[in-house]
């Protein structure tokens, strides 16, 4: 099927495009089959081109990617207006449930720390046998083998 994009001479080719952005070509080629940024076009030879506004959408990606927003929280964020009302609700929706999903990990990193501080102690490597490898077999065999059960948030 032909590309519906224009021919393009000016522009940068995705390994620019991630040197300029700080996104690796897997990652933008990634984000374009996810839909979160659409090239700018084709060259003659049909390699990808993308435009400076691209290299901006890239970055402000890789920033919140960096915040650790879920695709979805991306993706909201990337359609909004700076400049919309509307939107700045929207934005600050997004950032309430991505805090408050922040410290819901806080919570369960901080229950993870006791519970690795506790397995550590089981062993001093002085005994004839290793009392930490057997509590982590043991655990193994617990339905669910962890305590710290994580709720899904999508973040892909």
């Amino acid at each position: 099927m032909a590309s519906l994009k224009p021919h393009i001479t000016q522009g940068y080719q995705i390994g620019q495009a991630a040197q300029r952005s700080g996104v690796s070509a897997a990652n933008i080629r990634y984000y374009e089959k996810e839909k979160l940024i659409d090239p700018l076009g084709t060259a003659a030879n049909g390699y990808r081109m993308y435009s400076d506004e691209d290299i901006h959408q890239l970055r402000f990606i890789r920033m919140l990617r960096s915040l650790d927003m879920s695709l979805a929280e991306v993706r909201s964020l990337l359609g909004l207006d700076l400049r919309n009302k509307t939107d700045c609700q929207i934005a600050r929706d997004t950032l309430d449930g991505h805090i408050d999903h922040v410290r819901e990990r806080l919570t369960e990193l901080a229950q993870l720390d006791v519970e690795l501080v506790a397995l550590r102690k089981r062993c001093n490597g002085k005994d004839a046998s290793c009392h930490l490898i057997e509590a982590l077999h043991a655990r193994a065999n617990v339905d669910p083998p962890y305590s710290v059960k994580k709720k899904p948030h999508a973040h892909v």
